[in-house]
């Protein structure tokens, strides 16, 4: 049994953002020792030339990332790459300091390996992400940045919170995500609207002097026509790629006590209704997919793939499964790959859309 395995009882009687805050700052902590993170490379990474894969012009050296909301404000993204991670994902980032919703906002149901979160844009605000990444840099794997707005900024005002996100950070991260679809902010207008939508991708392109990806992340919850319209849009705008999905406000069959909490559901319970997106936006569209919702092992993953995602991202599942969790993902898809045939990740993705 892991060391991990043996905590996560006593972590998981702390509520569930306090426990957060404190594996970040352990993580936190890790990054910042270069012995600690030899150690940590050594005994987490894994590589293997299956694994490579190119997307929107960025080379990853495995495709199993972290999934925005896990750093908000870039403390722990060396610490995450030590870990095996093959690309980590910073955010959601908002132009100022914000508080995001009440606590508790952050609840486990471990009976159905999943999590409600109702946190509401939280974070330390663009200016100290930026200042993180100038002081620290980057690590050795690629980096994206999510970028949103302010809970209370209207259609207008919420155009020009992205572009400020993005200009500020913007010679750091590989790639760039447009959040439009979190359940957990307040309906000052719809964000996924074609008008809205249009305006602010257009903003966003004339911001964007270096050309880089600039991706839009979806809801689980879309229909296949709103998906259409969404893709037409982003085509329209040269966007890099699609993130599917957020987490979803539809309440499956649960079995937690915290099954009734407001907020976005995240986990093993939206892997389903998270690959039927990746499946239905590849049949829709050529671009990228980052798949996301329920990835907590090498199957889940491969399912993911098979379905149209290029890459996968992780959050709830890291919760759940502790460090190890990256390098079990990463070994197991190369036994996967090998299993059908597969030279590389590459070759698998959308192998399932004709059948």
């Amino acid at each position: 049994m892991s060391l991990y395995r043996l905590v996560r009882p006593l972590a998981f009687r702390l509520p569930a953002e306090t426990a957060h805050g404190l594996g970040k700052g352990a993580l936190k902590a890790a990054g910042s020792l270069d012995p600690v993170r030899r150690l940590v490379r050594g005994a987490y990474r894994y590589r293997h030339p299956a694994l490579r894969v190119e997307a929107f012009g960025v080379e990853f050296p495995t495709p199993v990332g972290v999934a925005a909301g896990f750093d908000k404000n870039g403390e722990a993204t060396h610490a995450l790459a030590d870990l095996g991670f093959g690309f980590v994902e910073v955010g959601t980032v908002t132009p100022r300091p914000q508080d995001g919703n009440p606590r508790p906002r952050l609840f486990r149901l471990p009976e159905d390996r999943g999590m409600i979160n109702r946190l509401g844009f939280n974070g330390q605000g663009v200016e100290r992400v930026r200042r993180r990444f100038e002081r620290r840099g980057t690590p050795d794997v690629p980096v994206g940045v999510n970028v949103g707005k302010m809970n209370d900024s209207g259609a207008a005002v919420a155009v020009e919170d992205y572009r400020t996100v993005l200009e500020a950070v913007y010679p750091y991260p590989d790639y760039f995500v447009v959040n439009v679809s979190c359940p957990n902010t307040p309906d000052e207008f719809d964000e996924t609207g074609p008008d809205h939508l249009r305006s602010l991708l257009g903003a966003l392109s004339a911001a964007n002097d270096e050309d880089k990806p600039i991706l839009v992340k979806v809801g689980p919850d879309d229909r296949r026509s709103d998906l259409a319209d969404l893709v037409e849009i982003v085509e329209e705008f040269d966007v890099a790629g699609v993130v599917a999905t957020n987490t979803t406000t539809d309440r499956p069959d649960l079995s937690s006590p915290h099954r009734a909490e407001w907020g976005g559901l995240s986990g093993r319970p939206l892997e389903e209704k998270a690959t039927e997106t990746v499946r239905t936006l590849a049949g829709l569209t050529d671009l990228p997919i980052v798949g996301v919702g329920g990835v907590d092992s090498a199957q889940s993953a491969y399912r993911k793939i098979r379905a149209g995602a290029t890459l996968v991202q992780l959050y709830t599942g890291f919760v759940y499964g502790g460090p190890s969790t990256p390098r079990e993902i990463a070994s197991g898809l190369v036994d996967l790959l090998e299993r059908d045939g597969f030279d590389s990740v590459e070759e698998a993705v959308g192998a399932d859309l004709d059948s």
